[in-house]
């Protein structure tokens, strides 16, 4: 006979392919967003994740795979986000997370270009703002413009705030702020 609590700590370990990739992706996602890929090893993630760290090697190959699916995944979770129009506060959460995780890889010396293969939500916002700017490259650069603002504000919002003297603006502000600039950035003939 199973006891209840038996049956809950079974619970919390994943099993079949689908909950343990999860399992692990979720895992290696926040370990690479606290501390990065480089700092954080296979058996990191399979004891963060609660399974043997063969599993991990086994759905994704190396580390610098497994940074890749992470990466991928991110960007598909964000896209869903916004496809499924969720708050805007999840969607920060969400945008804020790939970002961290995005710099940490780059700044460990991951190559996040060759590894993150698909770009769904970057490759929708270009779509949506060239009709707005008129030919691709426009559009391209607007939107790499965009993201480098948020980019530098997410990670570098305290230096960035004391360098400029901006201390007394509110967290909140401050990301009202750069949403407006981002969005004259992708949108410049819309006057709001």
């Amino acid at each position: 006979m199973t006891t209840a609590s038996a049956s809950a700590s079974r619970g919390s370990i994943p099993t079949g392919r689908e909950e343990v990739v999860a399992a692990i992706l979720s895992a290696a996602t926040d370990l690479f967003a606290e501390r990065g890929p480089a700092a954080t090893s296979i058996r990191d993630i399979a004891a963060r994740s609660k399974v043997n760290h063969g599993l991990v090697f086994r759905h994704f190959g190396t580390k610098d795979q497994l940074v890749g699916a992470v990466l991928e995944n991110l960007g598909t979770s964000l896209t869903e986000l916004l496809n499924s129009g969720a708050s805007s506060d999840l969607v920060d959460q969400a945008l804020d997370l790939q970002m961290r995780v995005m710099a940490r890889t780059l700044l460990d010396g991951y190559p996040a270009a060759q590894l993150q293969k698909r770009f769904p939500n970057i490759a929708t916002l270009i779509d949506w703002v060239r009709p707005v700017h008129g030919d691709d490259v426009s559009a391209r650069i607007a939107v790499a413009n965009g993201l480098a603002l948020q980019f530098g504000w997410r990670l570098f919002a305290p230096i960035l705030r004391s360098a400029t003297g901006l201390d007394e603006l509110t967290d909140d502000e401050i990301r009202e702020i750069v949403r407006a600039e981002v969005a004259r950035i992708l949108n410049p003939a819309d006057p709001a």
